[in-house]
């Protein structure tokens, strides 16, 4: 029963609360809900397209071509970017679709450039790769949004094929730039190269024999000209030795043919020859025969003199014996005579012309001029000798010198062999870039117009303007119930006084008070009319072409 009568009291209570507040909880909910539906119905509509582009990687592989576009693909996006952005290129994108005339009439033009920049959206779409530090972005999105479907659509449309060109002209650039680059430096190696290899030649020509590299070279050749050297003097030896021996048969000959020789003729015609020897041969065999003797005691018969000897004997044996049997010939065929025996001088001037003499002297001279050749042959294996020496002498200064000279050599050999090989890698790379075999952008998914607003939400906005109506027309009674301090029934007025309430009169209205209450509530709706008039025109004033507001509302209301 007391939960009954709570709950009725209660109601009276809320209902006494709505007759003395109602007008003020009306006006509380009627004039934010009208303001709120009029933005809501006057803001305009907000179109966003995207359009999704893939990243797709290196077509060749890189173990075969080798990019030289190093850079990280976020950080080229961060660049591309702010080309895109660059106010020259918003300009000409805001003059050929004719974005933002409203705009363009109250504002200054950075402030339009500005506007655009925050329409654009750009959304990178990362994923984990395996064997990679870190996330790799494989596709990008680039959104656009306006009041109209086909240029938002066109825009954002025409924003991803600049990323495309630009990805391609910014890597083709930097492939470019590198090939240049290292072609540069290459040529200026070359110069270097060429010079230095030029003080190499300069040194090695000045200095041919000399080098480190020839050391063994001269060694062996050194080597060889002392042998040569030691040859020669034993031939010197032997050659004079030989001259010895020539000139003293020689003196002996011509002293055995001055000799006086008588030839004596019989009866029968036999030739009696007188003095040691009858002819240059056998002087020349008997000296053979007694040299033969003389070293027989000293030396073996295998040894190349008695060798020699013996042969020259055997020579010489032949050579006489067919000289007597051929004077024996020539006195056999004389006529006989019978004049007595008469001898004859042989003339000492015709032992000059014997062939025994003149081979002599030939021997005597060819074995001079062999001594003669062998002595030039000495002084140029000298020469020779001292010159190599030298040679080998100079050998570690020239090694330090050349150390010295072709370190910088081998070290810009080395340079240079590797800019060769880096700018053949750079020119197929180049050429990878300009074929389109790198790495590049490709549009997946145009934009397309969209048939409906990305913003705003306008149910959910009218829910949340329904919401804060009745929320705030509830606090403003509330507020106003409690700061009114009058006495609206007896029940108050006795729990305020403790003085007993007799009676209780209700208020006593007359005519005039009705018709007065007419005129204010006649007056009360006009000016709510006006007002709420006022309001929606306020309200179209303020959301009618607001982007800014939509986009600020969309955020509010978690759009």
């Amino acid at each position: 029963m007391e939960d009954e009568a709570r709950s009725g009291m209660n109601l009276d209570g809320m209902l006494a609360i709505w007759s003395r507040r109602k007008w003020l909880a009306i006006l509380a909910f009627a004039v934010p809900l009208t303001a709120a539906i009029s933005i809501i119905a006057f803001v305009p509509n907000i179109y966003r397209s995207t359009a999704e582009v893939l990243v797709d990687r290196q077509q060749i592989p890189e173990k075969f071509v080798s990019s030289t576009v190093t850079s990280a693909l976020e950080t080229r996006f961060h660049t591309i970017s702010q080309e895109i952005l660059s106010r020259s290129r918003l300009e000409a994108l805001i003059t050929r679709f004719n974005l933002y005339p409203e705009l363009r009439k109250r504002q200054q033009f950075e402030d339009v450039i500005e506007r655009m920049r925050r329409d654009i959206k750009l959304e990178l779409k990362s994923v984990d790769i395996k064997g990679q530090r870190g996330e790799a972005t494989v596709a990008f999105a680039i959104g656009y949004q306006g009041n109209d479907p086909n240029t938002v659509s066109l825009v954002a449309n025409t924003l991803a094929s600049f990323y495309i060109e630009e990805n391609l002209k910014a890597r083709e650039r930097q492939a470019t730039g590198t090939a240049e680059f290292l072609k540069v430096q290459l040529a200026e190696t070359k110069s270097r190269l060429d010079v230095q290899e030029q003080r190499v030649s300069g040194f090695k020509r000045k200095h041919m024999g000399e080098l480190p590299q020839q050391m063994d070279q001269n060694l062996l050749t050194l080597e060889r000209l002392h042998g040569q050297l030691r040859l020669n003097q034993d031939n010197q030896m032997r050659a004079t030795e030989r001259v010895q021996q020539l000139s003293s048969q020689l003196a002996e000959a011509e002293s055995l043919l001055a000799a006086p020789r008588y030839e004596s003729q019989g009866p029968n015609g036999p030739v009696v020859v007188t003095g040691p020897a009858e002819t240059p041969e056998e002087a020349r065999l008997q000296q053979k025969e007694q040299e033969l003797a003389s070293r027989q005691p000293y030396a073996t018969d295998r040894h190349p003199d008695i060798i020699a000897l013996k042969a020259e004997i055997e020579s010489l044996k032949r050579t006489v014996a067919e000289a007597k049997r051929a004077r024996a010939e020539a006195r056999a065929n004389e006529p006989k005579t019978d004049k007595p025996e008469t001898t004859k001088p042989v003339s000492a001037a015709g032992t000059s012309l014997t062939p025994y003499v003149l081979r002599l002297k030939e021997a005597l001279s060819e074995a001079q001029a062999d001594r003669k050749v062998l002595k030039s042959e000495e002084a140029r294996l000298r020469d020779g000798i001292a010159s190599y020496t030298t040679r080998v002498e100079n050998v570690p200064r020239r090694e330090q010198e050349f150390i010295e000279l072709s370190r910088d050599y081998e070290s810009t050999r080395e340079l240079y062999q590797s800019l060769m090989k880096r700018y053949e890698e750079a020119l197929l790379a180049e050429s990878m870039e300009q074929r389109q075999k790198g790495e590049q952008f490709r549009v997946n998914n145009p934009a397309v117009p969209r048939s409906e607003p990305a913003a705003p939400n306008r149910p959910r906005m009218f829910l949340i303007a329904l919401v804060a109506s009745l929320g705030l027309a509830v606090g403003a009674v509330l507020l106003a119930e409690q700061f009114d301090t009058s006495f609206h029934t007896v029940d108050d007025l006795r729990g305020f006084s403790p003085v007993p309430v007799l009676v209780s009169i209700p208020r006593i209205l007359t005519e005039g008070d009705v018709s007065r209450g007419r005129w204010r509530m006649r007056l009360a709706a006009s000016a709510a009319f006006v007002g709420l008039f006022v309001i929606v025109g306020l309200a179209y004033v303020v959301a009618h072409g607001n982007e800014q507001l939509v986009m600020l509302l969309s955020r509010g209301g978690g759009s």
